[in-house]
This record gives structure tokens, C-alpha cells and sequence, in this order.
């Protein structure tokens, strides 16, 4: 096992990259071997405890039900005490090592430890009421509860430096998220360190060596003019932090923090660049070089360059730094879910030491459009005005197959033993076409996870995957989607990147802040010969002709960027042609569109 390991590393080294983690036959070999002892020893232990997913891979299972073998004693290892198996548990993220320490909490000589791993965890769930039972008569369980409370995971984390110094690295235009993560390259993204060799393409070529020689000085920001447009990509950002961020403890081959600067940054790529731990800033970036020295200021948002000159930022989510420093929204938003469950229990206040956002408030009589209505349905109330930081219920979830190994990879890091959201399809229509030899591996895993989980697979040659969703979907719900084409024509969905489509998946709910909304309503009947594509097209034109949208990227204007795209007055079209209005508010960059269509027609 060893020596093929090594050739592989060796083979993957030449070219620059890390080894890949081990799968769970290597894990369970890598374990024999360290039972036997031997020089090797050290060597298998960093392996056993870096190199292996985390949350509830097949690998991560195999490594937890080891770890809790050797903490009981069962199976004796010269390298490891039981103490050191414990503390090992408390690295791998959740899912199956967290049912090792809720055992290990009945075991007097290792509670405490088991405890101390605990604390450090949020991806709990389930194992939430198993230690508050045991909590009435355990005190380390208690104490874990205690921790949970306080939020101890989160302070634990250091916040941000008053002051953090980068060095720039900028792109002048748009950036697509295709320039960071190329679609012909698409069978490669589940490995992030690969993928990451084809970041800058066509378009900024040179930018993976000026980032590593920037990266000598110090921390570097990416910045360019409009950053992040195009396909829903967790890719693209995986990529950006794969040359940008830092390495993860325990979690082999992806990173986490850094800085993305924008004059205009994507809402999808916004979005997942938060999921990721990333800081996105919209700000003037036109007075930004590469090579520039910056000073970032949380604590007072600013952001000034070697000249002492202010560079003026967009206000962000208050909630953006607390994100930061938990690692990224969905574990900021999983861990406060911990915490108030804990305080429930305990009967305490929840802790003051979070950035809470303050929502508009409804006027008596409100009124709300077609989309927030719906989306205020799945949120349990009347309506969800624009700027609201919301959590609606996702119906609906659609996983396609170029983004669909790194949905999985988030399932499995997510600790997700079986979806909440009513529907999770996952498709193959991107590769079933032109299969390459990889594709085959990659098909059996998303098949293998989805059904597992209680999702319905496709198989490939099924077809595309939005028919599929558009024929299942109940009027009225939300759901998401990891194509930035998924564009619900009933109902309303919310495209994103693969980290928070798994989320949705996996939690039931999706955060997001309700965008504004954009009316379009079309007037009169169609004349003979005019096609949905006619009236597709006609919504920018419009939009040009006053003004409202500019093709030039300098200085550009989109009314429809990051907005609800509200379309009325298509009383005529089925469900099926409204899917082509929808769909098309993807190149507007959109955030979501919904089409106001007669009952008879859904019914239909």
C-alpha cells in the first residue's frame, strides 16, 4: 500500500500537487500496517490523520469506527493512546465520529476527552438529543451542552486582525466563472488541486505564476471589475481559494479564507464565496493595480492602498464578518442553529456576541409580489420583502453532473446521512454524451450517494435534467439547483454553487437575502410569428432602449443583475414555453425570475 501511495504522490508532486486522500481501502490498509508497527508508523499516522475526508465519506466511516476501536481498547496501537484516538475523533468534521463520542461520553476514563471533541464540533444533528438525554445524568455531557451554549466553537476561532496587509492581484474586465474553472475541463473538478492548474485560461494565463510570486510577500487579493458572472460554479471558487486561501486542518486538498475585491461581484459567486469562507468586497477596484499594497480595516470596513489613498467599499452583510471567522456562512448558520437548540435546553438566553441582521419590517397592509409571496410561503409567512436574510423551505433540489461530484464531496463534508428536502434529483446530462474514462467512477459515486441519501438518480442518457425537475415541481415552492439554467417556470428557484445546493439538500433550507424585484410585463397578444425566443430577446432590448442595460463593460449597467425577474402578461404560453422566459433571466445574471401564469395552465 505504501509504495503504491508513494509512486502516486510522486507522480502527483512532479506536477505540483499534493497526493490524493487515501480511499477507504487504503485507510483500512493504512491501519493494519500502523497496528503492526514499525519506522513506518509516523509516516501512516500523519496519513491517517490529514488525508482522509472528512464528515461521512466511506473513508471517513472506516477511520471512525477504527479510532473508537482503538479508544476502547480493542485494537492496540504503539503510536496512538486512547487519549490521541479521542482527539482524533473531535478533527473529522461530523457524521460518523460523532457517534463514536456520544458513546465514548459513557466511558469515565475517556468523557472528558470525548467532551473536549465535542465542544469543538457543530455538524451534530441528530446526536443533539442523544447527549442531552445523557446530560441528566452525565456531567460531561452536560458541560458539552454548556459549551454549545456559549458558542464556544465559534469564539474559539480567532477574528479577524484589526488591520490585515495583501497584495493585489487584478484582472481588468469581466471575469467569468469559466476563466476559473474552464467547462472543458469539468472532469477534473472534484479534485480542487488539478482543476486549479487550468485557473485564468484563455483570459489571464500568466495568473496563476503572478499569484504564487505575490504570495511570497504575503496575503493577495483577487480583484477585477465585475468578477464571478456565468454558470453557478463552486469550482470557480474552489479554484480562486485553491491559490489564494490557506490549507484546512484534517482536510486534505482544500482551502478556506482569502479576499475576492469586485466593482460589481455575481450574486451566485457572492453567494458560494461566502458558503466557502472567502471575503467578497464590492469596491472601487478602478484604483487598484496588481501589485498594489492594500490595508483591510474590519473593524472600521476600510480599505486604503500604499499611498494612504481610501478606496471606497460597498456596505456588506453585517453578518459577513462573523461568516469569516467561522469558516464560511453554512457553518456560521449551522452552528447558531446548535447554539439555540443548546440554550433551549438549558433554558438560557442566546448569546449577545453574534451580528444580528436587522430585517425590513412589513407595513400594516403590506403588499408583496408574486415571488415574495412564495417565497414568504416557504418561510411561514404572509411575504418576504427585498433585503430580508431569509431561510425558505427547498421543495425542490437539482444536482447536474459537471458540478455534481463536488455537490457530493459538500454532502459528505456536510455530514448528511439523508436529504430533508422533499425532492433531490441528481442528473447526467452534461457527460453522458461524450463520456470520458473518469466520467464512469464519478457516475457510480453521485448514484451511489444520491439513492443513499433518498434522492432519485437518472441514469445517463436520461436527459436533460431541468424537464425532468420542470415536470415534477409543486406550484408554489422554491427550490435550488447546481446549474445556474435551473429556473423553476412555476413556482420560484434560486440557483447556486455546490456547497449550498447541498445545504439544501441535506437541511431542508437555504439561506439568502430576498433580492429586489425587477417587473416585466408584456401588454397585448402575440402576433402571428412571434416566438418565446422573440419575446426572450425582447426583455434586454427593452431594457437597452431605456437605458437600463448597456453592453459595453465599462461603466456597465444590468437592472437585472442579482434581481427577481417578475414576468407578467404571457397568459397565452404553457408551462413548458414559460420555461424559456425563465431560463433566459440566467443571462441577465439574475438571481430568479417566476412567471405569473394562469391556474388553468398549471392545472394543465
Amino acid at each position: 500500500m505504501l509504495k503504491a501511495y508513494r509512486l502516486e504522490a510522486a507522480r502527483r508532486q512532479a506536477v505540483h500537487l499534493p497526493p490524493l486522500p487515501l480511499t477507504p481501502e487504503q485507510t483500512h490498509e493504512a491501519q493494519q500496517l500502523l497496528e503492526q508497527g514499525g519506522e513506518e508508523s509516523a509516516l501512516l499516522l500523519g496519513l491517517i490523520a490529514g488525508r482522509i475526508e472528512p464528515g461521512v465519506s466511506k473513508a471517513a466511516r472506516v477511520k471512525a469506527k477504527w479510532l473508537q476501536e482503538v479508544a476502547l481498547g480493542k485494537v492496540k496501537v504503539a503510536r496512538l493512546s486512547p487519549e490521541e484516538a479521542v482527539a482524533m475523533l473531535g478533527t473529522m468534521g461530523g457524521g460518523y465520529n460523532v457517534h463514536a463520542l456520544i458513546e465514548l461520553l459513557a466511558v469515565e476514563t475517556l468523557a472528558q476527552t470525548s467532551a473536549a471533541a465535542l465542544k469543538g464540533l457543530i455538524k451534530i444533528y441528530d446526536g443533539f438529543d442523544r447527549i442531552a438525554a445523557m446530560a441528566e445524568t452525565n456531567s460531561h455531557a452536560r458541560a458539552v451542552i454548556e459549551s454549545w451554549a456559549s458558542a464556544e466553537w465559534f469564539t474559539a476561532s480567532p477574528a479577524l486582525p484589526e488591520s490585515v496587509v495583501m497584495k493585489i492581484y487584478k484582472v481588468d474586465g469581466e471575469i467569468n466563472t469559466d476563466d476559473f474553472s474552464p467547462g472543458n475541463q469539468a472532469q477534473s473538478r472534484a479534485d480542487i488541486p488539478l482543476h486549479a492548474t487550468f485557473f485564468g485560461g484563455k483570459r489571464f494565463p500568466e495568473g496563476i505564476a503572478a499569484i504564487a510570486a505575490l504570495r511570497q510577500e504575503g496575503r493577495v487579493a483577487f480583484a477585477g471589475d465585475v468578477v464571478g458572472t456565468g454558470s453557478s460554479r463552486k469550482s470557480a471558487v474552489n479554484s480562486l481559494l485553491w491559490h489564494t486561501g490557506e490549507d484546512i486542518p484534517h482536510v486534505p486538498n482544500k482551502r478556506t479564507g482569502g479576499m475576492v475585491l469586485g466593482g460589481i461581484i455575481a450574486p451566485i459567486f457572492y453567494a458560494t464565496a461566502r458558503d466557502a469562507g472567502i471575503l467578497p468586497i464590492e469596491c472601487e477596484v478602478e484604483k487598484l493595480a496588481t501589485g498594489d499594497t492594500v490595508t483591510f480595516r474590519p473593524g472600521d470596513w476600510t480599505l486604503t492602498n500604499q499611498r494612504g489613498e481610501r478606496i471606497a467599499l460597498k456596505p456588506a452583510p453585517v453578518t459577513l464578518l462573523d461568516e469569516y471567522r467561522a469558516g464560511g456562512r453554512l457553518n456560521l448558520i449551522i452552528g447558531k442553529q446548535l447554539t439555540r437548540s443548546a440554550c433551549a435546553f438549558l433554558g438560557k438566553p442566546f448569546p449577545e456576541i453574534f451580528q444580528e441582521t436587522v430585517n425590513p419590517t412589513p407595513q400594516p397592509g403590506q403588499g408583496y409580489t408574486l415571488a415574495q409571496k412564495i417565497v414568504g410561503r416557504a418561510c411561514g409567512v404572509a411575504g418576504v420583502l427585498p433585503g430580508t436574510v431569509c431561510e425558505p423551505k427547498m421543495t425542490t433540489v437539482g444536482s447536474q453532473d459537471t458540478t455534481g461530484p463536488m455537490t457530493m464531496q459538500e454532502i459528505a463534508e456536510l455530514a448528511c446521512l439523508r436529504f430533508k428536502a422533499e425532492l433531490f434529483m441528481q442528473s447526467f446530462c452534461h457527460t453522458a454524451a461524450y463520456p470520458k474514462a473518469s466520467d464512469f467512477t464519478r457516475w457510480k459515486i453521485m448514484q451511489e450517494t444520491s439513492v443513499e441519501c433518498g434522492g432519485v438518480a437518472l441514469k445517463p442518457g436520461d436527459g436533460v435534467i431541468h424537464p425532468w425537475l420542470n415536470r415534477m415541481l409543486l406550484p408554489d415552492t422554491v427550490g435550488t439547483g447546481g446549474d445556474s439554467h435551473t429556473r423553476f417556470p412555476l413556482g420560484i428557484s434560486f440557483p447556486a454553487g455546490s456547497g449550498l445546493v447541498a445545504f439544501a439538500a441535506a437541511l431542508g433550507f437555504m439561506p439568502m437575502e430576498m433580492p429586489p424585484s425587477v417587473l416585466v410585463r408584456f401588454s397585448g397578444r402575440r402576433r402571428p410569428g412571434i416566438t418565446v425566443r422573440d419575446m426572450v430577446n425582447a426583455i434586454p432590448h427593452a431594457a437597452i432602449r431605456q437605458g437600463l442595460l448597456t453592453v459595453a463593460k465599462k461603466g456597465k449597467k444590468n437592472i437585472f443583475a442579482g434581481t427577481i425577474l417578475e414576468i407578467e402578461g404571457v397568459d397565452d404560453l404553457t408551462v413548458t414555453e414559460a420555461f424559456e422566459l425563465t431560463d433566459a433571466s440566467a443571462e441577465r445574471s439574475a438571481a430568479a425570475c417566476t412567471v405569473r401564469l394562469p391556474e388553468t395552465t398549471v392545472a394543465d
